[in-house]
């Protein structure tokens, strides 16, 4: 498939212009005018640093009472227990600050080095520190909790806040991606962001892709931000002096409704990118590990994303507000941008290292076990997009030019030639 083309940009004398908000289909000389689009914020909203590293003796005496306000670093947290859908046992947190601190992984033993540690941090946490101040301060965190300690890697979420745009009710039929996964969420009751879910209103959530690699959420952030009692910090920020269209101090309507576009990236997604971006100076890899390291190349991280997930107007051409928010949105971070600087690719994992030699060999053996109890591939295929490792059987498969469809080609093809050559039940 070719990559899609964008409408013509002009500006509203009809003169062509790289930053003009009316666009012009060049096939049809159909016009859209996104003169009246606002953009209000482009930031980090969520940050998740990794580490490894050895627990302190005495860091697990203050989960001995779950539920109760402990000391810890010079401030005082609520120690408790979570959910083993984090991955980790306990949890420090202090909302004020805007950290929370996930600790012992379940599937490591405390007495080892492990990846023992997680550090969420907040919007308004990220919003009040430099990347390098908020690295020092979870690095911080990390040597209070653990010893041997190695930064592992962080995960971001990239979030775009805009007016006088919403999302067209077809919107799940115009968005193409790599992307398995497409939900349009009703009724809005209840929010866990820490899990990466939500449940929304009709028409006012969308969510595409996994939480294990790639997800773009576009929501009403008006009603999400009132349900969790946090209008009144997003309406500030909404309200700087320093938004985009010219610093505007009239930006946001209070009266109209924000949609945010985010994109969230899984911390194994962004070690795809640490290992195969490549700085085009001097033709190393960037090799990031922390949040700090990485910020520079966020620009790059948010193009990337608008270009992996598309909104097409038709096939072969770009949605004109794609086109905006794609190339118009700067990531609003005190740090110099490496976008211009750095080739962004994801490196994957082929069959000559270990996740792609076990893939193939469990396809196999998958394709045999279907013959054997006489499974359709129809079934079959559906079943093993329901399983945890699913991710890594679609990406190795991806990084080999091979569509969802295509896989299931694939397996229907062995499927019957083992059919035919060994017969059903053999």
């Amino acid at each position: 498939m070719r990559k899609p083309k964008d409408f013509l940009r002009l500006d509203m004398l009809a003169r062509e212009d790289a930053n003009g908000r009316l666009f012009v289909d060049p096939s049809t000389t159909r016009f859209v005018d996104l003169s009246k689009v606002r953009l209000l914020h482009c930031g980090v909203d969520t940050v998740r640093q990794l580490y490894r590293g050895l627990i302190r003796p005495d860091i697990m005496c203050l989960f001995d009472k779950p539920g109760t306000i402990v000391d810890f670093a010079g401030e005082r947290w609520h120690a408790g227990r979570v959910g083993k859908d984090s991955g980790y046992q306990y949890k420090l947190q202090n909302a004020d600050l805007g950290f929370i601190l996930l600790v012992k992984n379940f599937n490591a033993k405390q007495e080892n080095i492990g990846p023992h540690l997680k550090v969420e941090v907040s919007p308004h946490a990220i919003d009040s520190l430099s990347p390098e101040r908020l690295q020092a301060r979870m690095d911080f965190y990390a040597e209070q909790i653990l010893t041997h300690v190695e930064v592992n890697q962080c995960a971001v979420h990239i979030a775009l806040d805009l007016q006088g745009w919403q999302p067209p009710a077809d919107l799940v039929a115009h968005m193409h991606c790599r992307a398995r996964a497409a939900r349009d969420i009703s009724g809005i009751k209840e929010i866990q962001w820490t899990l990466e879910s939500a449940t929304y209103g009709k028409g006012q959530s969308y969510l595409f892709g996994s939480a294990g690699s790639v997800q773009l959420g576009i929501y009403n952030k008006t009603i999400q931000a009132r349900a969790a009692d946090k209008l009144d910090y997003w309406e500030g920020v909404w309200k700087r002096r320093d938004s985009f269209d010219e610093g505007d101090p009239d930006n946001y309507d209070p009266e109209q409704d924000v949609w945010r576009v985010e994109l969230r990236y899984h911390h194994s997604v962004i070690q795809q990118f640490a290992t195969g971006s490549v700085d085009l100076h001097t033709g190393n890899a960037i090799e990031t590990n922390s949040f700090a390291a990485f910020a520079p190349h966020l620009d790059g991280l948010w193009r990337y994303g608008l270009g992996q997930f598309k909104l097409l107007a038709r096939p072969g051409y770009f949605e004109p507000i794609w086109t905006l928010i794609r190339d118009d949105a700067r990531v609003d971070l005190p740090v110099d941008s490496l976008l211009d600087d750095t080739e962004y690719k994801r490196s994957y994992k082929t069959s000559r290292g270990f996740s792609g030699k076990n893939v193939e060999l469990f396809l196999g053996n998958f394709v045999s076990l279907l013959a054997r109890e006489r499974v359709g591939v129809k079934k079959a295929f559906s079943t093993l997009k329901q399983w945890d490792c699913w991710p890594v059987i679609r990406d190795h498969y991806a990084a080999k030019e091979m569509s969802e469809r295509d896989l299931y080609k694939h397996i229907k093809n062995i499927l019957e030639e083992r059919h035919v050559r060994w017969g059903r039940a053999v």
